[in-house]
């Protein structure tokens, strides 16, 4: 792999890294954020909702800018954009401040993450296009297992504020690296319409992610606590099990970007879907195994997340001319099918709803779009 294309990846694999930090970090300092300005805990807690919300709603409208527009400019303007955030959530002089600055951090990272995935796609070569995705998806996914506890440690030292304004420093620095490294990418000069059939039909496509993200995040969202009744493990336990779930999203990440350039973006995604199917049904048949559910979890995930993101790379492929507003939408699809998800899981953490939310999934894949030369070539192994 040359130089240029290594530090693309870099880029897009540090930048993603973070902002999977700023969405991931949060959880383990509510207590201490609580404590500081005298609110529940509870209304502490919608500082990740609001993040959420404004993350979904805004994101397909950067992704439609940035089709139009060019992506570098928003990528850009989204990293100044959340190094005042994160300053802001650092120095907030109250909790209504507070939650502003977590709006702005929504906003930003709306305008950054789907846009590193479409802009990746874009300038990867065709015949590696899944594993230059999956390469950059990987840093997301690094930090749902380490940015938690890069933050807890980072509190133990110098405070939870300390957490927000290393987040900032960093991101200046990104801004200026990805303003860079993203310059010489050229605007597409195709015109887009998301009315009518274009719209329903990519609506349709992410619809497969949705249900992906509720099979996934019924059962994940509340694993520790499934863990600990089910299987009466400690939490050091659970943290370990946690682990071999995060490695095994890594690899099937890094893995399924390999094996999608090989054998094509249509067949992988439906045939990790199909394995997915019949690995929750082992866990609900095995979940209180004993140290079987250590290999379950990572099995899990690296199949999951496998399906994940060679999906991301047919989205890529299928929409090529409109690529920013795919991911951009696949994205709010995402953050729809873990709301969704952690709601279902509240009532009922059931393996088998994640098997028929698995096998919906399947069924919605099979949609087929109208194809471009491109993936005409990409896909048709």
């Amino acid at each position: 792999m040359e130089m240029k294309s290594r530090v693309c990846l870099s880029v897009g694999w540090i930048t993603l890294f973070l902002m999977g930090c700023d969405l991931f970090v949060v959880s383990p300092l509510l207590p201490f954020i609580s404590e500081a300005y005298h609110v529940s805990s509870a209304k502490t807690g919608w500082m990740v909702t609001v993040f959420a919300v404004t993350y979904a709603c805004f994101t397909p409208f950067f992704g439609w800018l940035s089709d139009k527009k060019g992506r570098r400019t928003f990528i850009t303007f989204g990293l100044l954009l959340f190094v005042l955030s994160n300053i802001l959530t650092a120095f907030s002089p109250s909790f209504f401040w507070l939650i502003v600055s977590r709006i702005l951090a929504g906003l930003s990272v709306a305008s950054i993450t789907p846009l590193i995935y479409a802009i990746s796609g874009d300038i990867a070569p065709p015949s590696r296009r899944g594993t230059w995705l999956s390469i950059v998806v990987s840093g997301h996914l690094t930090a749902l297992w380490a940015g938690a506890p890069f933050g807890t440690l980072l509190e133990y030292f110098l405070g939870w504020r300390s957490v927000f304004v290393v987040m900032a420093i960093i991101g200046a620095i990104l801004a200026i690296v990805n303003f860079k490294t993203w310059q010489n990418v050229p605007k597409s000069n195709v015109a887009r319409n998301l009315l009518g059939g274009n719209l329903l039909r990519i609506l349709g496509s992410v619809s497969v992610t949705t249900t992906w993200a509720i099979s996934m995040y019924v059962l994940y969202v509340y694993l520790g606590a499934a863990l600990y009744s089910e299987n009466s493990f400690s939490p050091s336990e659970i943290a370990l099990a946690i682990t071999f779930y995060g490695i095994g999203a890594v690899l099937g990440s890094l893995i399924s970007g390999q094996l999608t350039d090989r054998f094509g973006v249509r067949k992988i995604s439906k045939v990790t879907l199909i394995f997915l199917t019949l690995i929750f049904i082992c866990l609900g048949i095995f979940f209180s195994s004993g140290a079987w559910i250590y290999f379950l979890l990572f099995l899990w995930a690296l199949v999951g997340y496998a399906g994940f993101t060679s999906y991301q790379a047919r989205l890529a492929v299928e929409y090529s001319n409109k690529r920013g507003i795919v991911m951009a939408w696949n994205n709010t699809a995402l953050y729809i099918g873990i709301t969704f998800g952690s709601m279902i899981g509240g009532f009922v953490v059931s393996h088998y709803v994640c098997s028929i939310a698995a096998i919906f999934s399947f069924a919605l894949s099979t949609q087929k779009v109208q194809k471009t030369k491109e993936e005409s070539v990409f896909s048709g192994r």
